[in-house]
């Protein structure tokens, strides 16, 4: 049958759910076929859904059922992942360039005031020691 390791023996496949078409047609009264181009009436694809479900219900033990919906949680986790890993990434891009943005922000701000510290200090130095040249030369 199915080759995928993830497939599952114990869920019955459409064909086993569904009756084939052949031995429904021949109890119907002969009614003219659309063309193979035209899409079946979204009533009649409804109409067989339901008889899906309800076949599947009628039939499918709670095993099955867990089974089932294991495999359709898994499939649409795989499908969020996807998305979420993209929104995550793209969200982390952009908390972190603001927290980039306010620490360079603050560090050029320490930095700045730190350098006007430092350079007053070399300039009041630098003034004194020149203030006291000039005295010694004034003796």
């Amino acid at each position: 049958m199915n080759q995928d390791p993830a497939f599952d023996a114990s869920i019955p496949v459409l064909t086993e759910v569904v009756t084939e078409p052949a031995a429904v047609e021949s109890t119907a009264p002969e009614v003219e076929k659309p063309a193979a181009t035209e899409a079946a009436p979204l009533g009649d694809a409804e109409d067989i859904g339901h008889q899906v479900e309800r076949r599947a219900i009628d039939r499918w033990s709670g095993e099955q059922w867990s089974v089932l919906e294991r495999r359709v949680t898994n499939r649409i986790l795989q499908q969020l992942q996807g998305r979420v890993d993209f929104v995550l990434e793209q969200r982390l891009r952009e908390g972190i360039a603001d927290a980039v943005e306010r620490a360079m922000g603050g560090l050029a701000d320490e930095l700045r005031l730190g350098l006007q510290g430092t350079l007053g200090e070399v300039v009041s130095r630098a003034v004194s020691q020149e203030i006291a040249h000039l005295q010694t030369l004034g003796k």
